[in-house]
């Protein structure tokens, strides 16, 4: 598995450390295991950062010691990384660490930390009649990480052209009397095969009336002729995720069923030639609602258009309505987002498409590549 060079986290160092210039802040503690391998391409289950100005501190305990030296003999070495042993506790350990490093305001991951193990730090530094101030931060390394670098953009294409092998495999395993356990088992297996380290998240699906649920657990339930069944599946290789639902017809679609995926399809088109440069991210929320609405279906797409896609299979940009207890995000050439608009009939079944797009300077790349007519299998 290859890692980001050293040359594009010290990018990346580079782009954290005007944040917290920005924030007046001296130092930010990394609590987050995705933003911590990120910022180091420590990809231990467990592990504490410190961003400085001058340097990175890695906290690992014995498990991961002889890793971060290969690490740092590699290529994908981490520059200015000072790592920091963990005897007993992560905690006291970081504690010490930031007595000696003589930092005054520090900022932590506040989505990442509980209260509870703020209290106590809070406590410990007191205790040590330290001058250290913990601040609050919200979304530091997950700004930075919403545009994707080159080695990003490389793997994340890498993951989208083989989900189409997966494709392959779930359109023919899609057949009436299979139950939606089995399917979902022969994509899982087809995911290995093509190379992903592990699924991106439980993979769905789902059959019938379970269609009209966005996010059914694939269950016991044997396909029949005439159903939708909308199959959404994912993979993680080189700890990046791929995202792609696609909906297919067991048998000859009825005329309901080609109805409401003709008006999905054309929601998603209009939704990806919306996607440029500048444009705020709810727009291309906006142009495949007013489709779904135009064809009457406005009230059967309750989730949003897409989600970003990168070390987590949710991040950011959002797609989605606008929000007025959010700021606006403007689309900017290389964020990488899915866009999946939808139609859910209760009681009848529902529909899905979904794509991994990327921005550009003109416009979008579709990264997947996978066919988008109503397949009747």
């Amino acid at each position: 598995m290859s890692l980001p060079s050293t040359a594009i986290l010290a990018a990346r160092h580079a782009r954290v450390r005007r944040m917290l210039e920005t924030l007046s802040l001296d130092a930010l503690i990394v609590t987050n295991a995705t933003n911590l391998r990120y910022l180091t391409n420590h990809t231990g289950t467990a592990g504490i950062g410190v961003v400085t100005t001058g340097a990175v501190h890695l906290f690992v305990d014995f498990r991961y010691e002889e890793a971060v030296r290969a690490l740092q003999q590699s290529t994908s070495a981490c520059p200015g990384l000072r790592t920091w042993p963990v005897p007993a506790s992560y905690d006291e350990a970081l504690v010490d660490g930031l007595v000696d490093l003589g930092v005054t305001l520090v900022g932590f991951e506040a989505s990442h930390l509980t209260v509870a193990r703020h209290d106590w730090l809070a406590r410990r530094l007191s205790a040590r009649q330290s001058d250290i101030a913990l601040r609050s931060t919200e979304r530091v390394i997950e700004q930075a990480r919403v545009v994707k670098d080159a080695f990003e953009i490389e793997v994340l294409r890498d993951a989208a052209t083989r989900i189409g092998l997966v494709a392959e495999a779930a359109f023919a395993a899609t057949a009436a009397g299979r139950a939606e356990r089995e399917i979902a088992a022969a994509i899982e297996s087809a995911m290995r095969s093509a190379g992903y380290e592990r699924v991106a998240f439980d993979t769905i699906v789902a059959s019938g009336p379970h269609a009209a649920l966005p996010h059914h657990r694939a269950g016991d339930r044997r396909l029949q002729a005439g159903d939708l069944v909308v199959l959404d599946f994912g993979g993680v290789l080189g700890g990046y995720c791929c995202d792609l639902t696609r909906t297919v017809s067991v048998g000859p679609a009825g005329p309901v069923a080609t109805r409401v995926y003709g008006a999905v399809r054309e929601a998603q088109q209009a939704a990806i030639a919306a996607v440029r440069p500048g444009v705020d991210a709810s727009a291309i929320d906006a142009a495949a609602r007013s489709v779904l609405a135009g064809h009457g279906l406005g009230e059967a797409f309750g989730h949003g258009t897409g989600h970003g896609l990168g070390l987590d299979i949710h991040e950011e940009p959002r797609i989605g309505r606008h929000r007025q207890d959010a700021p606006a995000v403007a689309l900017e050439p290389g964020m990488v987002f899915t866009i999946e608009p939808g139609a859910y009939l209760a009681g009848w079944g529902g529909v899905r498409i979904e794509d991994d797009v990327l921005v550009t300077e003109s416009g979008c790349e579709v990264l997947t590549s996978v066919t988008h007519d109503l397949l009747a299998l």
